[in-house]
């Protein structure tokens, strides 16, 4: 997703749905139990929150981006989740699952007693429609490609009435991570809409739509929306989920998510006290580390995020045209701007040491899976000019041209949101215009800019980011040639080059791995290609640190920086 700012797995379905039995509610026997809050705590209270970019729909089926997602997170669930201390797969929706013999089939039970946030039950149908929604044709979904190996999309059937099965053409190791992507949604209250075809149901649950109209299994249910203000939620009464005392979750009578302009107006927010968590830059982390007692809130040392941040180029010939396709499609073109950035200065002056220059496309916070042997571009001005001129490219007088005599000159857009983006664009300008290149710093706001990127093509180079996972193989929406998020040249018919063509092969066949080993060895090949052809080129690994107000309880860091879950947040005071 993209971002604004960035045998074992059967026993612990099992562990946890035993763990969830010991308690019941009214009409659901088996509510799954909160075991990562530490505390049980009390209800009451609003929690307020800020994002600095706003939703693109309230279809949860079509989004594609953080910020839409965040928007959505607190009101829809799949069948499973990643429990965020450990990254494992648990029990959601379905309380536990089993695998056929030949590893082929998935078969998931729906917990018995859920509700929609309307009192409508949940049921299989449900399931078997979410998946339908997917696949049917002109649906913008991105999960088709997670759920579609060598071409052949997954199969599913109802077997009965709590229990739906998912059946792929070959054995699929990482196939519990691919379905932790797959929304559950209404079918009594999207299937006319789908039933109209695909861009009807695109256009369904849009920003317009009244949020009495959304609905959801998850702990908030959306009570308003007000563009360019704020969302707010109310507690779901129908939620799924206790304490490990036995209390529905969530604590929290509301939850509020205010949109502010950029990440240095969420920062005021937070020091003001008008917002209860943020998710600090690495350069601010010293000076909130010492108002920690004054302003009530403690800040983590988190860990770095798994997230990748990137300038990449458009090799798209559907949104782009020569001269500057021509340029962008050359390696030894990529290979040169890349040894133009100067990373360590990224490091130093926008996030004040607290990262690490970034050369793969696997953080060096995934201690298992990242290569550090990759093909790295140091910062050499002068070899950068080399490569120029082996590709054709001549200095005359301050500016580049290409063998046509064409000007080296191209847009570099980036987040508005984000102040630490546009501080490396100038950083890159500054760079490239040493080389003669002249790259125009034109910060855009997200929404607009993921359009741009998904849907006309037209843009040159971007400065992004993309959300990571513990499991690299989840980003084959990303690294696959016919995938959607695939920017520099997405939805292939057949791959454009021999190294995309090997690196699909390598998703396929890490898809279907069993044994971590040589899983790894595959991610080490991929990263290794990308290294040498460059379609992205990485900038660094920041560091995270989550601020948090004091007052909050179930407050415990984990992955990627989260520091708790929504509904067992609560307020100690």
């Amino acid at each position: 997703m993209r971002c604004g700012w960035v045998g074992s797995l059967l026993v612990v379905a099992t562990a946890v749905a035993a763990a969830s039995a010991a308690t019941a509610l009214p009409g659901m026997p088996n509510p799954k139990v909160d075991t990562e809050a530490p505390e049980i705590g009390r209800y009451g209270g609003t929690l307020v929150d800020a994002q600095s970019s706003e939703p693109r729909t309230f279809n949860p089926v079509i989004s594609t981006d953080t910020g839409t997602g965040g928007i959505l997170a607190p009101i829809f669930d799949g069948l499973v989740e990643t429990n965020y201390l450990t990254g494992e797969i648990e029990p959601a929706l379905a309380e536990s699952w089993t695998v056929s013999a030949d590893r082929r089939t998935w078969t998931f039970t729906l917990r018995e007693g859920v509700q929609w946030s309307d009192g409508r039950p949940l049921v299989v149908d449900d399931v078997v429609f979410s998946l339908q929604a997917i696949f049917t044709d002109g649906v913008q979904s991105t999960t088709r490609d997670l759920l579609t190996f060598d071409g052949r999309p997954v199969r599913w059937r109802r077997v009965d009435a709590r229990r739906v099965a998912l059946t792929t053409e070959e054995p699929q190791a990482l196939f519990l991570r691919f379905i932790s992507g797959v929304v559950v949604i209404p079918r009594h209250r999207l299937g006319a809409a789908l039933a109209r075809g695909g861009q009807a149901f695109n256009t369904a649950w849009s920003l317009s739509t009244r949020p009495a109209e959304i609905v959801g299994t998850g702990p908030f249910v959306m009570e308003s929306y007000v563009a360019g203000q704020r969302v707010t939620y109310r507690r779901n009464p129908r939620f799924w989920r206790v304490d490990r005392a036995g209390h529905r979750l969530p604590y929290l009578d509301r939850y509020v998510v205010q949109f502010v302009a950029n990440l240095d107006a969420e920062r005021l927010k937070f020091l003001a006290r008008e917002i209860d968590l943020y998710g600090a830059r690495p350069r601010e982390y010293a000076e909130l580390k010492r108002g920690e007692r004054a302003g009530d809130y403690t800040v983590y040392d988190g860990p770095e995020t798994l997230s990748m941040e990137y300038l990449v180029f458009n090799q798209n010939p559907r949104g782009l045209r020569p001269p500057k396709l021509t340029w962008f499609q050359d390696v030894r073109f990529r290979r040169a701007i890349s040894h133009a950035i100067d990373r360590d200065a990224i490091v130093r002056q926008v996030y004040a040491g607290r990262a690490t220059p970034a050369w793969s496309p696997v953080s060096v916070g995934d201690r298992r899976y990242h290569n550090p042997n990759v093909t790295r571009y140091p910062f050499d001005l002068a070899r950068a000019e080399v490569l120029l001129r082996e590709a054709g490219f001549r200095r005359q007088g301050n500016v580049l041209r290409d063998a046509a005599g064409h000007a080296v000159e191209f847009e570099l857009a980036t987040v508005a949101q984000n102040p630490d983006w546009q501080a490396i664009g100038n950083l890159v300008r500054q760079d490239l215009a040493r080389l003669g290149i002249r790259a125009i710093l034109t910060p855009e706001a997200f929404a607009s800019l993921v359009t741009r990127l998904d849907n006309t093509f037209r843009w040159d180079a971007i400065i992004i980011g993309l959300t990571g996972d513990l499991e690299p193989g989840t980003a084959r929406t990303y690294w696959m040639s016919s995938g959607a998020l695939h920017d520099w040249n997405p939805r292939q018919q057949r791959p454009a080059t021999a190294w995309e063509a090997e690196i699909d092969e390598i998703f396929e066949r890490v898809a279907r791995e069993f044994d971590p080993g040589r899983r790894r060895a595959l991610y080490f090949r991929w990263q290794q290609i990308v290294s040498e052809q460059v379609p992205v080129l990485f900038l660094a690994n920041p560091k995270t640190q989550p601020a948090v107000r004091n007052t909050l309880g179930n407050t415990r860091l984990g992955l990627q920086g989260a520091t708790g879950r929504l509904q067992s947040r609560y307020y100690r005071r």
